[in-house]
């Protein structure tokens, strides 16, 4: 049965290769196991939205009657494409020398224990899908949570990520964190780690053998989620549903989701600099910047990180340790009095700071840059008070930049205030597109309108616009956590707004050689310094009885303790410090939007004071 003549002059090769594809295969059915003759519907195959013009009209020839008694193959091809036609041509004569799969299993490529390679090796093939019902932006955390969020609201759903890295998901906490105390020298190959609690693990959230390949997420039974990588959404046409890549492939999607992250912002007097600085500067994200500056440490004598927030802070003790065996001088500067300024309040600020030059970092405290070249092989950095740092390598840890590049083309806004897309309480942009992870500027219900940058929000946001992708249309609320470690011995969780500028009240109590992150998660058997704690529930908490508050100690030893933060008197934002296993409390304190007249008397939910 043909359409006209024509199509006959197009289709017959078609013909012929597959009577050829029929004697080769013997009783093997290759592209559909059929047992007695009927007509098969054409499968979607279109470029763009379904339901589309004469442009992707299809057609369907049978043969094979003298191949297989009483078989029949169906085959189709797009009208005037002739590539794509040549294409699949190729594809089938070449699976003809090998045993036939069946549709329904998903080839895996690698065994389960193949988290440890690395992922880039899983080379996106020749020939993609035209069309997902779930196309994701980004293969980050966010990403990675909305898809098995999507899989586990509707099993048989097919989800694409598009990601510009060379690597399938992974998480990038452990980049500052974990990895830098491997004892394993080919740590940077393996990319896997002990946590704290010593059990060993990859940094990607699955082995490639769990995802499908995307030739085969249009037809796979039962549906999955493919990857292609090394790709970039270049223009999103939200009226047709497709974007661009930047190979030129365009992809229609029914649902999206953009969790595009964001990128290192670096300081201008550094770009201004040239060549030769730049090429001495590393903007740390990604898994090729851990493996770039972790050679660098050991071939350099010298390292300066400027910035004093989480990633700096995280990098300068990272980088302090090993600095005696490697004879490494690290030197960290940053524009505030103390690390992690912009977060904690003055007093635990410097004590922090002094934590971190323990660990053989030298601190620059209010050291705004104000000059940096290139001198006698050296880089040169210029302070505004006449202070001058020669080092061989930067590290510019000054901050991110969200990736709303998409935001043009698809006529989606960007906050003011916060960057980022804007979004409502659902994370949704538009009827059919919703944003998650660090470029969502969200509305939370309790908090106002906010844009996080963290592992957890990642997961959190991402879970819940995969809840709303499926229907779920629920509003943001469960507060995402974040953390630091400033090595095995001090860290910290925290939660809601926590902002040095406001109001803060601080309880503290004297350390014992449980309260560290490593025998936190001894304790519990979890890797909770790389893992979302967030399906503890904030409601299930049972207060129990408090030990009663000692009395004030006289030295400032801030061992471990409760940091609130204020707004209008209101508890909106919580710090624990080396406080763990007790967010779901924390959670539920910012989720009452309660006054307390004695945050002493909170402070006892904690049970800070129990040895």
């Amino acid at each position: 049965m043909f359409k006209c003549k024509a199509a006959w002059n197009k289709l017959a090769p078609l013909a012929r290769a597959s009577s050829t594809l029929c004697r080769q295969a013997g009783k093997r059915a290759v592209l559909r196991h059929e047992r007695t003759p009927q007509f098969v519907q054409p499968a979607h195959m279109s470029s763009g939205p379904s339901g589309g013009g004469g442009e992707n009209t299809l057609y369907f020839v049978l043969v094979g009657a003298t191949c297989l008694a009483g078989g029949a193959y169906a085959y189709s091809t797009l009208v005037g494409d002739r590539e794509r036609y040549q294409q699949r041509i190729t594809e089938i004569e070449s699976r003809s020398s090998k045993p036939a799969a069946e549709p329904s299993t998903p080839a895996k490529t690698q065994p389960e224990t193949a988290a440890s390679e690395p992922a880039s090796a899983a080379a996106s093939p020749a020939v993609e899908p035209t069309h997902a019902p779930y196309l994701l932006i980004g293969g980050g955390t966010a990403s990675f949570a909305a898809a098995r969020s999507i899989r586990a609201r509707d099993p048989g759903a097919r989800v694409l990520i598009v990601t510009e890295e060379d690597d399938l998901p992974y998480m990038r906490p452990p980049l500052s964190k974990e990895l830098w105390f491997s004892d394993d020298p080919t740590v940077t190959e393996t990319l896997r780690f002990k946590q704290w609690n010593g059990k060993e693990r990859s940094i990607y959230f699955q082995p490639p053998s769990f995802y499908v390949s995307p030739t085969e997420l249009e037809s796979v039974e039962n549906g999955g989620v493919a990857v292609l990588t090394g790709r970039k959404v270049m223009h999103m046409d939200v009226r047709g549903n497709k974007v661009k890549l930047s190979d030129g492939t365009e992809i229609s999607y029914d649902k999206c989701l953009i969790a595009t992250g964001g990128i290192p912002r670096n300081l201008q007097v550094i770009e201004r600099a040239g060549d030769e600085v730049m090429k001495r500067t590393t903007l740390f994200r990604k898994i090729e910047d851990f493996k770039a500056l972790e050679k660098v440490s050991r071939e350099l004598k010298s390292i300066t990180i400027i910035g004093g927030g989480f990633l700096g802070s995280e990098l300068a003790c990272a980088l302090g340790r090993r600095s005696a065996d490697l004879g490494l001088e690290v030197v960290q500067m940053f524009p505030e009095k103390g690390n992690m300024g912009k977060v904690l309040p003055e007093y635990l600020s410097n004590w922090t700071t002094d934590k971190v030059k323990k660990e053989g970092v030298k601190v620059l405290t209010e050291a705004v840059v104000k000059n940096v070249t290139y001198k006698e092989g050296k880089v040169e950095i210029k302070l505004k008070d006449g202070r001058v740092v020669k080092t061989d390598h930067v590290v510019a840890a000054v901050g991110l930049e969200p990736s709303v590049e998409l935001a043009k083309s698809a006529g989606l806004e960007i906050d003011s205030d916060f960057g980022g897309f804007r979004v409502n309480a659902e994370l949704q942009a538009r009827s059919n597109i919703w944003v998650a992870g660090d470029a969502a500027c969200f509305y939370d219900i309790k908090l106002g309108r906010r844009r996080v940058e963290h592992h957890d929000h990642a997961v959190v946001s991402g879970r819940l616009a995969g809840e709303n992708m499926t229907g779920a249309r629920k509003p943001y609320w469960h507060q995402s956590m974040f953390w630091s470690d400033l090595g095995p011995d001090v860290g910290y969780e925290a939660i809601g707004i926590v902002d040095s500028s406001l109001p803060t009240v601080g309880v503290f109590a004297k350390a014992t050689a449980k309260d560290t992150p490593k025998a936190a998660t001894e304790q519990s058997g979890t890797g909770i310094r790389s893992e979302s704690e967030t399906e503890a529930v904030a409601g299930s908490v049972a207060v129990g009885k408090a030990a009663p508050t000692p009395p004030p100690q006289q030295k400032e030893d801030y061992g471990k303790g409760v940091i609130f933060y204020l707004r209008d008197k209101v508890v909106v934002g919580i710090v624990l410090w080396n406080v763990f296993n007790r967010m779901p409390i924390a959670r539920k304190i910012i989720k009452d939007g309660e006054e307390h007249a004695d945050l002493n008397e909170v402070a006892k939910l904690f049970n800070i004071h129990e040895e």
